[in-house]
């Protein structure tokens, strides 16, 4: 039993030794195999790699020769240029040097020609020397006094001369520049026709009857101190029949007092709580009537984007009046004036539109600030964005600012057409006389002149001047010194003509 099991062992370890040898044959086959087929795969991939490697050397070989070829040819042609230039210069060398002989012999001709001019004028010092000495002699004046005495004299015909060449000037310049001028004005005047109406520092307030007087006063006058102090106006109640004046400088006070008296007239109800309760109420509806004649203005005038600040100032110039002359109408005739002018000289109307209507906002401001009305109505319209050219419109009208645009004398002229035209503005009498006076004794105040009369109501001065003391040509001067002095220090509207009249009168008897 023993033996049979040790002999199976020993075929069953024989048989896996054999399998093992089998197995062991095999894998060595197949490692030879896959062995081989490694070889035969590396040895294609080193002739691949050996291929590409040629391959890129040939290529960076080819780049290589071309970059060559390419630096041999730049070289090529720098060599090229540089030999051209070795050429031009060997020429330019040449040709410098045949120059510096040239100048050599022109140098030397100079020098004896210099010298021969240096001989001359030598002899000519001497010559003209001479002559001076002779001339002296017979003159008797030295070379210096008769050289002041020429002076003087050709200071003199030059001086008469270039006044008589400036009157040619302005002659042919009135000639040619007034015609065009009174044209585009008097055109411009005759397409605008607006009323100017005055202004008073009373309003009448008118009543039925005289009973009325009593109930305003009020029992020991309170309710009179009542509407006086609500409307900061000066109601006097007199002997005038059927009447009640109003009295303050402020338009929009009296407007609001009337309206106030009106209401409580009409109601009936007079007493200090129902004054100031119609006062309140009047004061609103003054302001929002402000506002509406601001919008209907430039509704009518065709400007539009205004602030409304700047609506309300234009709607309270209704209020306000300059030397007689209602503010709201005389913009908006200012404003017409300005849109025809720009036409017709090729501007822009709106602006120039913009501009006269806004010119004398600054004399409506809340406040009262210490600024002429130019110039605060210039920082207004910045303060509320307007445009450069309409700011400087508005501030320079009175020179007050230096003009930039042509807006801004067009807005001066029309500002002065629409206020001196007669009608327009209420001046008193004695300032009138005043100025006239003063204009005369300007003119007096020259030598040769001996009478002045201011007349057409101080438009055109006349000037009589000896005719012994005074030549024509004096006559020209004095007439612009005097148009130019009283330019300079006068204030006047419109323009003032200055004739200058010198008179010859030859007398004999017969006997």
């Amino acid at each position: 039993m023993e033996y049979t099991i040790i002999i199976a062992a020993s075929t069953f370890i024989l048989g896996g030794f054999l399998s093992y040898l089998l197995w062991s044959k095999l894998l060595a086959g197949k490692r030879n195999k896959i062995v081989q087929e490694a070889e035969s795969e590396a040895e294609v991939i080193r002739k691949e790699k050996i291929l590409q490697a040629k391959e890129k050397f040939l290529q960076l070989k080819t780049e290589h020769e071309k970059v060559i070829n390419e630096k041999n040819s730049r070289i090529a042609q720098a060599e090229n240029k540089i030999k051209q230039r070795e050429v031009l210069i060997t020429q330019k060398l040449e040709e410098l040097q045949r120059k510096h002989k040239e100048v050599d012999v022109i140098r030397e001709n100079l020098s004896n020609q210099m010298e021969l001019v240096e001989k001359r004028s030598e002899e000519l010092d001497r010559m003209h020397k001479s002559q001076v000495e002779k001339l002296e002699a017979i003159s008797g004046l030295s070379a210096e006094e008769a050289k002041s005495q020429l002076i003087e004299s050709l200071k003199a015909e030059a001086k008469t001369s270039a006044m008589s060449y400036i009157n040619e000037i302005v002659d042919e310049a009135k000639m040619t520049a007034a015609k065009e001028s009174k044209r585009i004005v008097v055109q411009t005047i005759q397409r605008v026709a607006t009323e100017a109406a005055i202004e008073n520092s009373v309003t009448v307030f008118n009543i039925d009857s005289d009973e009325i007087k009593g109930r305003i006063i009020g029992r020991e006058g309170r309710n009179i101190r009542a509407l006086e102090a609500a409307t900061g106006v000066e109601i006097i109640v007199d002997d005038t029949p059927e009447a009640i004046i109003l009295s303050a400088f402020d338009p929009v006070r009296r407007e609001i007092a009337r309206l106030a008296l009106h209401q409580l007239v009409t109601d009936g109800r007079i007493h200090p709580a129902r004054i100031e309760e119609v006062v309140q109420k009047v004061q609103k509806q003054v302001e929002d009537e402000i506002v509406e004649v601001g919008k209907r203005t430039t509704i009518d005038l065709g400007i539009h984007g205004l602030h409304p600040e700047l609506i309300r100032l234009v709607g309270k110039m209704k209020y306000r009046s300059s030397y007689g002359q209602n503010l709201l109408q005389h913009s908006r005739e200012v404003a017409n004036l300005c849109a025809i002018m720009a036409s017709e000289l090729g501007l822009n109307p709106k602006v120039a539109k913009r501009a006269g209507l806004l010119h004398d906002i600054g004399k409506v401001p809340d406040d009262e600030p210490e600024l002429p009305h130019a110039v605060l109505g210039m920082k207004l319209a910045e303060k509320y964005k307007e445009k450069p050219e309409i700011c400087n419109a508005i501030g320079s009208h009175h020179d007050e600012v230096e003009m930039t645009t042509l807006f801004a004398p067009i807005v001066q002229v029309c500002d002065a057409i629409s206020g001196a035209r007669p009608g327009a503005r209420r001046e008193v009498v004695e300032s009138y006389i005043k100025r006239l006076k003063e204009m005369e004794d300007m003119a007096l105040s020259y030598p040769g002149v001996l009478k002045t009369f201011a007349i057409q109501a101080g438009r055109e001065l006349r000037v009589i001047v000896g005719s012994e003391k005074i030549s024509d040509e004096e006559a020209n001067k004095l007439s612009f010194e005097i148009a130019k002095k009283i330019q300079d220090e006068m204030t006047y509207p419109g323009q003032v003509k200055i004739t200058v009249i010198r008179e010859t009168r030859a007398i004999s008897y017969a006997k």
